[in-house]
């Protein structure tokens, strides 16, 4: 359920501000906002702080200098470790861009051998000019006659040579402008940088035991910023300033007592409808376990709009076993999952993420145990014949997405026809769930070719009436019909394309085995008759089943949330136009 608010204002005296604010941290029940935009030198120079801390964590955070990290560290004064992990840093990338230059002009000259161009210079200096030149071969009969040219290779029709002549001579082709250093120097500098650049990383190795406390130190940072923001966005009118937030309503209590212990002044209301409520959802374990999906693709409902946290979480799980379809994957998942869970148990506080993969791998070992399918279908023995034989008919699964598409919409009017109820204009969703009934027999006509039925016609002639008179009902019937006909033009054929879009499952689900039995016929066909073949076919088989077992997930994320964050929020009028409650609160250790 989405948690009713409070809307709070505090008035306090102005030098009582930060001791208040202090206080009300301690609480860590209110979310405030902002009177004014918060703004100032002390704020800007904690966004500095934390975007130098920001980029050395994420310089230690490398695999590159985390592969074999040293033991954690306690960190001092983060500034200087911070300060030089990213010196350090800069110093490599810029020891990494010279060695780049460095092996350009090493190909480019190890052509010519090993001369030291300092020699080259003193020549010159002497009237003995000895220039260089790239001249394709093809081209050498340019060069006049009376200068004196020494070869010196030939590399991919390409003449590497030297003119020399105390004046520049008059050739068509541009001269190659000399290195600094020889040839040997230059390969010692790079071996040298190398060297350098080897003895950074391993420091930086070292110092990634600085990672923790970074990171922690880190979050102090973001916090005491957060202070600020809340201290510096106060209202303020003379000698008194102001506060206004939101606050849980079973947690008012705590807030006023503190404002009778603290002297501050203190008015508690209901949002206008107007105030941007933040959204705080409390629902019970077994149901909380879906919220690490909405982290994942970071939505919330609106503080007015609909918790569909357990719908979403059933019918999410639905489409998972569908999409999967395969009980041999499933089970991957969920040794995968186990594997994790057991690693990281003392390391991860909140369980949902894992208690939310295991229900998602028992649909897809369920769906594939009904329907005989273990990594692919063709391979098994025709003994084994599916539970329930329909779902490998594709006609009857088309039909079951179309019902459950239907049944998965009609929920959402329902729900919104409850929420109404008992103003008339609940019967409009009545309506609406009419309509999506007569769609999907329409879907099953036109897509499948089963006959239509005799009282379909009147689920779309009856819920169209419903819809048109009950949208907007009023005393005059041609106040009601013009807004009621509006909305039947507008979403008619969207109900209908909605019921049809839930194919997507039967489709991908199908994908998803064929791909399976198309690795495994490849594999068969290789054959297992000795060793070669059996290793090949068993690359096939690990190939494309992995391939799949990759790919799945991202088809749950594609198709199955879509399903749930677009059409069906639509229907039942969840629009995710909402904000995560975020309380001003201490922090909390940071492991």
């Amino acid at each position: 359920m989405i948690v009713p608010m409070k809307k709070l204002f505090l008035l306090l005296l102005e030098k009582d501000a930060d001791e208040a604010l202090r206080a009300l941290r301690t609480l860590g029940v209110v979310h405030v906002e902002n009177s004014r935009p918060p703004k100032g030198e002390e704020i800007n120079l904690l966004s500095e702080r934390i975007t130098l801390i920001d980029k050395a964590i994420e310089i230690i955070s490398d695999p590159e200098f985390r592969a074999a990290a040293a033991p954690e560290k306690e960190l001092g004064g983060w500034e200087p470790v911070a300060l030089h992990i990213v010196d350090r840093k800069k110093h490599l990338d810029h020891l990494a861009e010279f060695s780049l230059g460095l092996k350009v002009k090493i190909s480019q000259w190890e052509e010519w051998g090993d001369f030291n161009p300092g020699d080259v210079q003193l020549l010159r200096e002497k009237n003995v000019g000895m220039r260089f030149y790239r001249i394709p071969a093809g081209d050498f009969k340019k060069i006049p006659d009376g200068l004196l040219v020494q070869e010196i290779s030939r590399v991919k029709g390409v003449v590497n040579c030297i003119i020399i002549s105390g004046e520049t001579p008059a050739v068509p082709f541009k001269e190659l402008e000399l290195p600094k250093s020889s040839l040997g120097q230059m390969r010692q500098r790079l071996q040298e940088d190398l060297k350098i650049a080897e003895g950074i990383k391993n420091e930086l190795k070292s110092l990634s035991g600085y990672l923790s406390g970074l990171r922690r130190q880190r979050s102090l940072l973001e916090k005491d910023r957060e202070f600020l923001e809340v201290l510096k966005g106060m209202g303020q009118e003379g000698s008194l300033t102001y506060l206004t937030g939101y606050v849980p309503f079973d947690k008012v209590e705590l807030v006023k007592s503190a404002a009778t212990a603290n002297r501050w002044g203190i008015k508690v209301g209901d949002p206008g409808e107007d105030d941007r409520v933040p959204t705080l959802l409390r629902n019970p374990r077994w149901v909380s376990i879906i919220a690490p999906m909405f982290e994942l693709i970071q939505v919330a409902p609106g503080y007015r709009e609909l918790d569909i946290s357990l719908l979403f979480l059933f019918f999410l799980s639905l489409f998972f076993g569908i999409l999967i379809g395969d009980a041999g994957y499933g089970l991957v998942y969920l040794l995968v999952t186990l594997f994790f869970h057991r690693k990281l148990r003392s390391k991860v506080k909140n369980k949902s993420i894992f208690l939310l993969s295991y229900i998602f791998s028992s649909c897809a070992i369920i769906w594939g145990v009904l329907s005989a399918t273990f990594f692919g279908a063709d391979w098994l023995p025709r003994w084994i014949h599916p539970l329930v034989p329909a779902l490998r008919d594709p006609k009857d699964v088309q039909m079951l997405c179309f019902f459950i598409g239907a049944f998965h919409l009609s929920l959402g009017h329902a729900w919104r026809a409850v929420k109404k109820a008992p103003d008339l204009r609940f019967l409009t969703e009545i309506g609406w769930m009419m309509i999506l009934w007569g769609a999907f027999f329409l879907a099953r006509t036109l897509v499948l070719g089963d006959a239509f039925p005799f009282f379909g016609k009147w689920l779309f002639t009856l819920g169209g009436v419903v819809v048109v008179f009950f949208t907007a009902p009023a005393k005059n019937i041609l106040k009601s019909v013009g807004p009621g006909i509006g909305n039947l033009l507008l979403n008619l054929v969207n109900n209908f394309t909605d019921v049809v879009s839930y194919i997507r499952l039967f489709a991908v689900g199908l994908a998803t085995v064929a791909v399976a039995d198309a690795f495994n016929n490849m594999a068969a066909t290789v054959g297992f008759n000795n060793i070669l073949t059996a290793i090949v076919a068993l690359l096939i088989i690990l190939v494309g089943h992995t391939l799949n077992l990759i790919l799945g997930p991202m088809s749950v994320l594609v198709h199955g949330v879509r399903l749930n964050v677009l059409e069906f929020c639509s229907h039942v009028d969840v629009k995710w136009s909402g904000f995560n409650y975020s309380p001003l609160r201490e922090e909390k250790a940071v492991k």
